[in-house]
């Protein structure tokens, strides 16, 4: 098992932001790079906007984010650094529907460890 730890520092945010790969699903959006030098662990910030509502709708929103990400972190190749965030449609999404999609997108782009 390998290590999850948060980004939490502005510039990791904006390293991400700016050369990031891009993924999206239905109602998560996905940023992450490969980071050849941790190799041993996940690096995770969670980004939901204002204009997804007010604080305790996006508060809900990134603690889904949270919760669907934890269990798919651990199937998750290491040496990632990640952002995720939330589009319109995912603020009224159920966590099961959020952790499927975020699984989709991981599959899609061959992020997910072969068990």
């Amino acid at each position: 098992m390998h290590k999850v730890s948060k980004l939490r520092k502005g510039w990791e945010f904006d390293l991400i932001f700016r050369t990031g790969i891009r993924a999206n699903g239905e109602l998560v959006r996905l940023l992450y790079l490969q980071d050849d030098k941790n190799s041993d662990t996940i690096k995770f910030g969670v980004a939901v906007g204002k204009k997804l509502g007010k604080a305790h709708i996006r508060v809900r929103g990134r603690r889904i984010l949270r919760e669907a990400f934890r269990h798919l972190s651990d199937r998750l190749t290491p040496g990632l650094s990640l952002v995720l965030g939330l589009k319109p449609q995912g603020i009224e999404a159920k966590t099961q529907d959020i952790q499927s999609d975020l699984e989709r997108i991981f599959r899609r782009r061959k992020l997910l460890l072969l068990k």
